[in-house]
């Protein structure tokens, strides 16, 4: 610790930080615009000055920029010296002679660090009466807007664009007063990570082209804290709504999760919320075609009741609560995953290792650290996009150790990148096609997934002699082999990433002995999966057995009703599966929130909440249990909480009256009770009579506006705001103005401080945890209870067959998933469906790129479906192989693991 002097009073602050991280971090309110805590300080706005002086005595001081200079022990510096002050309040001035005067139509408009800033400083006329400097503002695609009129050149978009996120088509163009932050010309930005630049940039230069198709001011949407619902890294979000429509998504800071950022799928891909596709209303379709009411649903269902055999099928995709309340339903002997068995498989193989206690599941801030990595048959940039940020983050981590030993600070960005130049850390990546992390890999591996199983293994026997050794390997793969193992046994902190993409329980047993190996030989080993949805490790944790099992089940009852929780069967199995269940069915009763091709099938058909109208837990990949709330009450009373629904229809039990009914916090308390896997889930965030003195915590800033405007034609009174008795959250403006804990932290405001550049007085220190700790409690076991013991299932050598290809899926982050889908900017970022196969098999087949080919899929000894697919010819990919997209639109329902024919169409 250090002790500094501003204006004369002595602070404690942290060692190796800058000036400006220390006086933020004890509330000072010093103006700046380049800085930013993820990605450091280059000095180039001029914004945040003080005086430093060299003692006590000295009365002259100097100016210093307090982003470049580093904390000393005694040192004098004055933030509100009038020279300091006067400084930074012309710098702002300059920066204005060109800014235009659009505050008033800007999407940025009250909530703008540069408006925060220009108050900050004191600024309040402009002098300046000259023409102003304009530019021609670009076509950047369906996410952001741009208007470079509004720029400052504070360097932050390309800093982030192509320093932090990899971007290779954002860059800076001309000089002096001309410089110019865009593209080479008009078109899409390819960026994984673009939609942050909305708010990376203090101005409004980029801004989000979703919410402007329904705009609303920011301080006039209901917002609650949420987690992304679109992969499996478990995000935190703010999600703000207006008018009972959802506007817009940001970033809720989680240092240990998505730290300032996340994904452009998660950023823009929820308008499946507001979606015309959207289930309003319960249907009865065995007794009336139309809507019934609640009244006539439960008659129903009633009957139904009394007369039938429960099975349930629950969701990865819905929460705990919802899975639980729908296994008290049916019953545990009568509860199934929805999933089909080889995922299954998958995720019981994870939690047998992740609660072995031999290895340690890194969260993404950890995995910043990684200083030696090692991925096993994933493309983290489309399956887990913010897992594949922080690689690009860690692979920096050995040169910046590097620099550190010649004292250049950590925080120092412009020396740092000077002196590392191109130098990466080591990052080894297994796969059967390219991917876009590649390009920052120390060595790349294009194999089948059978033969990347084995690289792994060779790499676990090179590092411990009892490990599996896969037999007949090339010397060249075993010195190749050799040659990583050793590169991870020097490192301190070596991670290995695998995951469910490719559907082949051998890499998952071959991550395993890595991890297992290394921690033989002394070393911490970090093992990360990567699973397919956002609750797919939470349903995997209550032990239930998969769609055939399900399956079959039905087919041993005479009278059986099929339950099925916000799951679309089509996209677990093959189609002829999925249709003959219904056959053995009396009653298929479907619960979900868009229509879908299970919901058509559906005899029962039952509307339910989406995230934003609902408030449930999911476990993401690492087992980290988080809680997500309730943005707005929708108007449509029907559309409630799966979980609420499935627990009134349990009065329809004999000997469960309607006072047994419960609360969501209610649910996982006996979620607890009956499965203590999950014990602390129920923790995760307060209880609903948590109150701040004596107040909730309201969803809408103080600046919240038209409450009675929205509903005057209805009634000219306001009226009485909707009552959650759920959450310690209100659906009002009023309540406790302080600082709240994380979990129920719905937006980040100050005073004076109305951008999201506010995060910084919520947390401990700059770029540290939030106050009161980071949302989330992890629920993996870390203690070892067992012995080290390697699992020898080596796979055979991958061989093509003549005439025949094993098919992978491959995934897309724009297309894949099955909610983003319905976000128009993302439908057309998605790909077209295509078959990729190596310029070999095209040259065999006498086919070139483009032209079409036909698939003929079959699953084991059976037939599945046919496709005609253009070529894509992969020059790295293996003989034998064929990749097509996952989920992609016509190629639903596609079931591992797979083989097929290929036949040109002519």
């Amino acid at each position: 610790m250090a002790i500094l002097y501003i204006d004369h009073q002595p602070y404690e602050v942290q060692d190796g930080k800058n000036l400006l991280e220390a006086c933020l971090t004890l509330g000072f309110n010093l103006p700046y615009f380049c800085w930013h805590p993820a990605m450091g300080s280059v000095g180039a706005c001029r914004q945040c000055a003080v005086k430093v002086f060299k003692d006590e005595t000295d009365t002259t001081g100097r100016l210093v920029m307090s982003c470049m200079e580093p904390v000393k022990d005694k040192l004098y510096l004055s933030v509100d010296d009038p020279t300091a002050k006067a400084f930074r309040s012309q710098v702002i001035e300059w920066l204005m002679t060109n800014h235009p005067h659009d505050c008033a139509v800007c999407d940025e408009g009250g909530a703008c660090h540069l408006q925060d800033m220009t108050v900050m400083t004191g600024h309040t006329y402009r002098r300046f009466e000259y023409k102003k400097r304009s530019y021609r503002n670009q076509y950047l695609g369906p996410f952001l807007n741009h208007e470079m009129n509004r720029c400052i050149q504070c360097y932050r978009c390309v800093r982030f664009y192509k320093d932090y996120a990899g971007g290779k088509d954002l860059d800076v163009f001309a000089a002096h007063n001309h410089v110019y932050f865009g593209r080479a010309e008009d078109g899409v930005l390819e960026n994984e990570f673009s939609g942050n630049l909305a708010e990376v940039c203090p101005t409004g230069v980029f801004t989000d082209k979703s919410l402007k198709s329904h705009y609303t001011r920011k301080w006039d949407m209901t917002m609650a804290p949420s987690i992304c619902q679109l992969c499996s890294l478990g995000c935190n979000i703010i999600a703000g709504e207006r008018y009972g429509e959802l506007r817009q998504i940001t970033n809720r800071y989680n240092g240990e999760v998505n730290s300032y950022f996340i994904c452009d799928r998660g950023r823009f891909g929820y308008e499946f919320v507001n979606s015309i596709n959207r289930i309003q209303q319960p249907l009865l379709r065995a007794k009336i075609p139309e809507a019934a009411d609640q009244q006539t649903l439960y008659e129903y269902l009633k009957k139904v009741f009394a007369n039938t055999t429960f099975i349930g099928i629950g969701s990865p995709r819905a929460s705990l609560e919802s899975n639980f309340a729908l296994r008290k339903l049916v019953g545990s002997e009568n509860f199934y995953q929805g999933i089909a068995e080889m995922e299954v498989q998958l995720l019981e193989r994870i939690l047998e290792i992740a609660h072995s206690g031999h290895v340690h599941t890194p969260s993404l801030k950890e995995m910043e650290s990684a200083d030696a990595i090692m991925i096993l048959g994933e493309d983290l940039t489309n399956s887990a996009p913010l897992m594949a940020l922080s690689l690009r983050q860690a692979v920096r981590k050995k040169p910046m150790e590097n620099a550190q030993k010649i004292g250049i600070p950590g925080w120092h960005d412009a020396a740092l990148r000077e002196l590392a130049q191109q130098e990466k850390g080591p990052l080894f990546i297994a796969y059967p096609t390219t991917t876009k992390l590649d390009e920052i890999a120390a060595q790349t591996l294009y194999l089948a997934p059978d033969d990347i199983a084995r690289f792994g293994f060779a790499v676990a026997n090179a590092l411990y002699f009892t490990a599996p050794a896969p037999s007949g390997m090339e010397e060249e793969s075993l010195k190749m082999a050799r040659s990583v193992a050793e590169i991870l046994l020097q490192a301190e902190r070596p991670l290995i990433i695998t995951g469910t993409s490719l559907a082949n329980q051998a890499l998952l047993n071959a991550a395993e002995a890595i991890a297992l190996a290394l921690a033989l030989r002394n070393k911490k080993a970090q093992l990360s999966f990567v699973v397919p949805e956002c609750n797919s490790m939470g349903l995997a944790m209550m032990q239930a057995s998969g769609l055939p099992a399900a399956a079959e089940a039905i087919g041993k009852l005479e009278n059986a009703t099929l339950v099925i929780l916000e799951n679309d069967l089509y996209r677990r199995a093959a189609k002829e599966d999925i249709d003959a269940l219904w056959n053995k069915c009396k009653e298929v009763i479907v619960l979900d929130h868009l229509h879908n091709q299970t919901t058509n099938k559906a005899s029962v058909l039952i509307p339910v909440g989406t995230f934003a109208e609902a408030d449930g837990t999911l476990v993401n990949n690492e087992g980290r249990a988080q809680r997500f709330f309730q943005v707005f009450m929708p108007k449509n009373t029907n559309l409630r909480e799966s979980w609420r629904w499935l627990d009134e229809f349990r009065q329809f039990k004999v000997g469960v009256s309607i006072e047994e009914l419960r609360q969501v916090e209610n649910l996982l308390e006996e979620l607890v009770q009956e499965m203590p896997q999950f014990r602390g889930a129920e923790a995760v965030a307060p209880p609903a009579d948590f109150r701040l003195a004596g107040q909730k915590i309201p969803r809408e800033p103080h600046r919240y506006s038209g409450r009675t405007a929205m509903q005057a034609h209805l009634n000219v009174s306001e009226p009485k705001p909707p009552e959650d008795i759920d959450s310690a959250l209100s659906f009002t403006m009023e309540g406790y103005k302080g600082i709240t804990p994380a979990p129920l932290t719905p937006f980040f405001w100050a005073p004076g401080w109305n951008s999201p550049q506010s995060v910084h007085k919520y947390q401990v220190e700059v770029g540290g945890p939030l106050k009161g700790g980071d949302t989330g409690l992890r629920l993996f076991n870390t203690q070892s209870v067992q012995e080290i013991a390697f699992t020898n299932t080596v796979p055979s050598p991958f061989r093509a067959s003549a005439g025949e290809w094993q098919i992978i899926l491959l995934p897309h982050l724009f297309g894949s998933e099955e909610l983003s889908i319905y976000s128009s900017g993302i439908a057309e970022r998605s790909p077209q469906p295509y078959i990729a196969i190596s310029s070999n098999d095209a040259e065999a087949l006498n086919i070139k790129e483009n032209e079409l080919l036909q698939l003929q899929l079959f699953s084991g000894e059976r037939l599945a479906e046919r496709y005609s697919l253009p070529v894509k010819i992969k020059e790295e990919i293996q003989d034998g192989l064929a990749g097509i997209p996952q989920h992609l639109d016509g190629l639903i329902g596609i079931p591992y693991p797979l083989k097929g024919t290929l036949t040109p169409v002519r």
